[in-house]
């Protein structure tokens, strides 16, 4: 039988299956399908294999329940090289959470050298033992390796992630919806600490100048500075062949409500 997928789709609304649950309240969707869905709209209306979504921002500003779900998307810019579009996520008739990619034509490199870092030098997904996360009766939400780094304590960390699950239900998941999956992940990735996590996730940015070609996803963390209970983070982003592009959020204090 194959895993419950986030969302099913009944005309022109999304609905949210149990599975979709995030950690903060039993009412309220996961950050991640969120900004995987608004990710999965953008590709579906607009996508153009001849570009690269070199820039995925996604804003959440309220919290979904389970309510059906509408997506609507507008093109800000529809240039020959550049294309930006924006996507607004609703439910019951609120705006709960919008986003904005902007799409690069493929070209060639131009000449000369440039500084970048240096490979990923660690094991392969297939050498580390699973986790599973946020199971449910059909399985795990989703497959993480920990590479360094245990969640729960202090220190710099790095995971392999790979998706079980269709985002949409019929809709194998593509490159990019992956990329929009793991963006909101940024955030425990990076303000996690020594305690359970502290800081609910408001956005996320990712910048890539390539998709990744395998399901594993890396990401490591590169920084995390908090004051007055606004936390920022920032990660690295990789797939079996190397670095990707980045992501970075910003996140709120919060307290999880079980």
């Amino acid at each position: 039988m194959n895993p419950e997928p986030y969302f099913r789709k009944q005309d022109h609304q999304f609905v949210a299956q149990p599975v979709s649950r995030g950690p903060w309240s039993p009412t309220m969707l996961h950050g991640r399908v969120i900004a995987g869905l608004l990710a999965f709209e953008l590709e579906q209306q607009h996508g153009d294999p001849e570009m690269i979504p070199s820039r995925l921002t996604v804003d959440m500003y309220r919290a979904p329940d389970f309510s059906p779900i509408t997506i609507k998307t507008t093109v800000a810019r529809a240039g020959h090289r550049i294309k930006v579009i924006d996507a607004e996520l609703i439910s019951n008739g609120v705006s709960m959470a919008r986003a904005s990619c902007m799409f690069l034509r493929r070209t060639a490199n131009p000449p000369g050298n440039v500084w970048k870092p240096g490979n990923w030098n660690v094991p392969p997904p297939e050498a580390i033992a699973a986790q599973t996360v946020f199971a449910d009766g059909t399985g795990p939400s989703w497959d993480i390796r920990n590479i360094a780094g245990e969640f729960g304590t202090f220190g710099r960390r790095s995971v392999w992630m790979s998706e079980t699950r269709e985002l949409v239900e019929g809709h194998p998941l593509t490159p990019f919806t992956r990329i929009g999956l793991i963006a909101d992940f940024a955030s425990p990735c990076a303000n996690i600490g020594d305690a359970p996590l502290g800081f609910i996730n408001t956005d996320a940015t990712v910048y890539l100048h390539r998709l990744p070609r395998d399901k594993w996803i890396g990401m490591e963390t590169i920084n995390h500075q908090a004051t007055d209970g606004v936390a920022i983070g920032e990660c690295f982003v990789y797939d079996r062949e190397g670095l990707i592009g980045s992501a970075s959020v910003a996140a709120l204090a919060q307290i999880m409500k079980r």
